[in-house]
């Protein structure tokens, strides 16, 4: 199977990216999704990030509560390094589950794994390819600030939390571009996944 990484800045059209992979017929798992998953109540995660932040950023529910969580670790360099070095082993882990179980289904399928500090964990290395999505920079402020209903002063705090787009895209196989709305994305997207068709076939 060819591995595929998918990484990009908040606010930049990762999602949209996956989705229009996903159409087009690469086996793709959702950053979002592993995040979410590693931190369920009662699994090795929370625990861990319970015993490191205090047992505040747990609800009454034992679900995380991640706006306390987010508040602690954005204001924070820190702290945000703390969080990121006791999730990763385990969202590597539960990624690395679903190539598995993926090539053993499709051994000639394309498997993305989209993660947003891919680059900064250093989990890009485990792929084949990497496609790094970006955006003009008042975009992405303005992205973020309608989606997270954020101040800009908080949406910059949010950016500047992460590796610049400038710096990530150096790192890139491929580049999509999402500044000119949907349609140009698809057609970039779709232009990305022939050339993995091809990079994929080659390998045969």
């Amino acid at each position: 199977m060819l591995r595929v990484g998918l990484t990009g800045s908040i606010g930049v059209g990762k999602s949209f990216v996956a989705g229009v992979l996903a159409e087009l017929g690469c086996y793709v798992l959702d950053a979002d999704r592993t995040a979410r998953e590693v931190v369920e109540p009662g699994s090795p995660g929370l625990i861990a990030v319970s015993a490191a932040f205090g047992k505040e950023v747990v609800r009454s529910d034992g679900t995380l509560d991640r706006e306390k969580l987010g508040g602690l670790i954005f204001a924070d360099p820190g702290k945000r390094a703390l969080l990121n070095s006791i999730l990763h082993p385990y969202i590597i882990t539960r990624q690395d589950s679903f190539l598995r179980a993926w090539e053993a289904e499709d051994p000639r399928g394309i498997g993305v794994i989209d993660a947003a500090l891919m680059i900064e964990s250093g989990g890009y290395k485990r792929f084949d390819k990497l496609i790094v999505v970006h955006c003009e920079s008042e975009k992405q402020f303005q992205r973020v600030m309608d989606r997270n209903n954020l101040s800009r002063a908080q949406a910059e705090q949010r950016i500047q939390a992460q590796m610049s787009q400038d710096e990530k895209r150096e790192y890139a196989d491929y580049l999509i571009d999402t500044s000119e709305g949907f349609e140009a994305t698809r057609k970039r997207t779709e232009e990305v996944y022939k050339e993995l068709q091809q990079v994929n076939a080659a390998r045969e």
